[in-house]
């Protein structure tokens, strides 16, 4: 058997954590098996429908790298399939219904969807086929009602176990709508037959739609699909996660600077561990481990910090020049003056203290300093200081000197101009910070001066002596 999965939206708004947390299972689950994943988009139920929200919702897909495998062939590439151009299948299916007895014309006027604790009485499942004529020629457009077995509902789901349902308990549902346009629950199944779905895995929210899915597979002839209903996603005050939380948004979470890699990886722990409880996890490595037999029946909160953890982690194991690009659209120019410095090295300096790209501003104004009054106060601040005169003399005299600037070299530097000026620890390292950066602390001097160069670095160490270095 190919492992066949589906991510299925409706286009109502961006996706959120909760949502993409099915797309990222089923797409693992999917390459796990070699299998196919499939995008399909719910959009018959067209008042809920928002302009633009497919193609924003295939943006935060392709951001997340959950990519599709087939549907309609666009630009070189796949579209999702739509249920908005599939309708002839769900006429079809529904014809075959009605035909073996096992839907019929309801002219009743009132379909229920939609309404809690509605249960159709099956008033015009007895109706003769004189009656049917009469209503039809009285102009009345009748919805069409599946035709519920009696007994019990018996469902088997990889997460919750074998759970029944008493059919009394929604009654003969509409399957087609008085315009034609077919219910959440029909279509779904003859999607999922129709594209040879194998696992449905999905939000637990859906566990109460399953039966009267469960029951149209049988009807339909077809094989039911293996269950797995992922348990519920909470905020932080306990109430289920929605769209409207903007934090969960993913749209915010890309424009927050958080890695895609980090964010599918904290999705995925949102139900699911690994067999040997690893947390940091690369798609790759998500891809080999994730199964259904470890995700949990027990509800799970959102936890905007451990994502935060996650993604410093995620950052910290980039390789360097991947990490420069990555944040260089977030830099911004009016706090951190970049185009003077080299920046995959000042990346290299405070990656280990980032946790999103957007931090990039905030670490390197910690030591990326441009030339300007503030720095210029300091320099001259320094000019009239003896004790440091002697020292910016000694170590500028060592840097110069160096056959590499590198920061092990340029910190060994430093250190044997200490001992030639007589000065260690802060009397050492304070002048030439502040020379330089015009900071009093910051990561290590001899990976901060590598940022800046060596001929900025003299530069700057000149300005702060009372003649410069040019008699030396």
């Amino acid at each position: 058997m190919t492992v066949r999965t589906r991510f299925a939206p409706s286009p109502t708004g961006r996706l959120h954590a909760g949502n993409a947390r099915v797309a990222v299972f089923n797409w693992a689950f999917a390459r796990h098996h070699r299998g196919t994943f499939i995008l399909r988009v719910e959009d018959t139920d067209v008042e809920r429908n928002v302009e633009n929200s497919l193609e924003t919702i295939l943006e935060d897909l392709r951001w997340l790298g959950t990519l599709w495998d087939e549907g309609p062939e666009v630009g070189g590439g796949f579209g999702p399939y739509r249920q908005s151009e599939r309708k002839r299948g769900y006429g079809e299916a529904a014809g075959r219904l009605v035909e073996a007895g096992l839907a019929y014309p309801c002219y009743c006027g009132v379909e229920g969807a939609g309404e809690p604790g509605f249960r159709y009485p099956g008033t015009c499942r007895t109706l003769t086929l004189d009656e049917r004529a009469r209503r039809e020629r009285e102009g009345t457009r009748p919805v069409t009602r599946f035709n519920v077995p009696d007994g019990e509902i018996v469902v088997r789901d990889e997460v919750y176990g074998t759970v029944s349902f008493p059919p009394a308990e929604f009654g003969d549902f509409v399957i087609v709508r008085a315009d034609g346009r077919p219910t959440y629950n029909f279509a779904v199944v003859v999607d999922d037959i129709a594209m040879r779905i194998t696992h449905v895995i999905r939000g637990v929210g859906h566990l109460s739609n399953t039966p009267r899915q469960a029951v149209l597979f049988d009807a339909l002839d077809a094989p039911r699909p293996v269950f797995a209903h992922l348990p519920m996603v909470l905020g932080a005050d306990r109430r289920k996660l929605s769209k409207r939380e903007g934090a969960s948004s993913l749209v915010l979470l890309r424009e927050a600077g958080y890695p895609a890699s980090a964010v599918m990886n904290y999705l995925s722990l949102l139900g699911w561990s690994a067999p040997d409880g690893k947390e940091i996890l690369t798609p790759v490595e998500l891809v080999r481990e994730v199964g259904l037999e470890r995700i949990g029946a027990s509800n799970t909160v959102y936890d905007p910090d451990k994502l935060r953890w996650v993604s410093g982690r995620h950052i910290a194991g980039m390789p360097l020049a991947e990490l420069a690009r990555a944040v260089a659209p977030f830099v911004d120019p009016a706090r951190v003056p970049v185009g003077r410095y080299d920046l995959t090295r000042a990346v290299d300096v405070i990656r280990g203290r980032m946790t999103t790209f957007a931090e990039i501003n905030d670490h390197l104004s910690l030591f990326l300093v441009d030339r300007g009054p503030e720095l210029g106060r300091l320099q001259a601040a320094l000019r009239n200081d003896a004790g440091a005169g002697a020292v910016l003399r000694a170590v500028a005299g060592e840097l110069a000197a160096l056959p590499e600037w590198e920061p092990r070299a340029i910190g060994g530097a430093i250190r044997a101009a200490g001992k030639e000026a007589g000065a260690r620890g802060p009397a050492l390292f304070h002048p030439v910070r502040r020379a330089v950066t015009g900071r009093k602390s910051g990561p290590d001097l001899g990976q901060v001066l590598g940022v800046y160069g060596r001929d900025e670095t003299l530069e700057r160490i000149s300005a702060a002596l009372p003649d410069g270095l040019a008699q030396d």
